[in-house]
């Protein structure tokens, strides 16, 4: 019987020369479900992202997608699997030499067996489902920040994955701009039905877009809960994260 955990991580660790910045991590994110990772800047919250889609690999553990683990698999599985997933980079990651509509439309001319006319229907819808009708023909500096921020999401989104990667998705952003991508996460996220990890610093986003949320902390989890649970844990690193206080048992670098 298929696990109705999408994704399962077994005990990864991962270090980067000396520093290992993950240590033994165990976690499991079921289907349709939105799970925050929160962390201080450094904590090894967008290592671990890398790791769901094996843009890295770990040093030990394993990280299972529908029970297969995607450390082993073959390039060309690989590769198949990868279409199903779907990420927002942090600086959203457009090629200034490419149109709005060729960014959006750059997964789709690779491996995929579309035309033309499809692709172009294809970005356009996906282009509207962010609230960027007609925007095709216009280039990454013609846009604001916000703007490429959905630029962005519309390419995660347009090969219909199954899972969304989301990398520090409001910074950079003023408050009303994240509220209006917080709100999209979650727009289309019962829209299209997808599971969603995102990692932020942003508390404000953490609270309004998690089902549950994991702090990473010296490269272990410290304390996951939902944000309920988070608000009121009684942990005196959580508290001191959350509530951005200097001073508490986190040391600041």
């Amino acid at each position: 019987m298929m696990s109705a955990q999408v994704i399962r991580i077994e005990n990864i660790s991962r270090a980067f020369g000396s520093k290992k910045v993950l240590n033994g991590i165990n976690l499991a994110v079921d289907k349709g479900e939105s799970l925050v990772i929160i962390g201080q800047s450094g904590c090894g919250k967008s290592v671990l992202l890398k790791h769901l889609n094996r843009l890295l690999r770990p040093d030990s553990g394993a990280v299972y997608i529908h029970d297969k683990d995607i450390s082993l698999m073959p390039s060309e599985e690989l590769f198949e699997l990868r279409k199903t997933i779907g990420m927002l980079f942090q600086s959203a990651a457009l090629l200034d030499s490419l149109t709005v509509g060729e960014n959006v439309g750059l997964g789709l001319r690779e491996g995929w067996k579309y035309s033309k006319s499809e692709i172009a229907d294809m970005v356009r819808d996906k282009l509207e489902l962010v609230g960027l009708a007609n925007t095709e023909n216009l280039y990454p500096s013609d846009l604001s920040g916000g703007m490429r921020k959905r630029v962005g999401l519309a390419r995660a989104i347009a090969t219909n994955p199954e899972i969304l990667l989301y990398d520090e998705p409001t910074t950079g952003l003023d408050p009303i701009t994240s509220d209006i991508i917080n709100n999209l996460m979650i727009e289309l996220r019962e829209k299209l039905k997808v599971t969603s990890i995102a990692v932020t610093h942003d508390m404000t986003s953490a609270y309004k877009i998690a089902d549950r949320i994991v702090m990473l902390y010296n490269g272990k989890i410290e304390f996951e809960g939902t944000p309920e649970q988070v608000r009121n844990s009684g942990n005196e690193i959580v508290s001191q994260f959350i509530n951005g206080r200097a001073t508490g048992p986190i040391e600041v670098q």
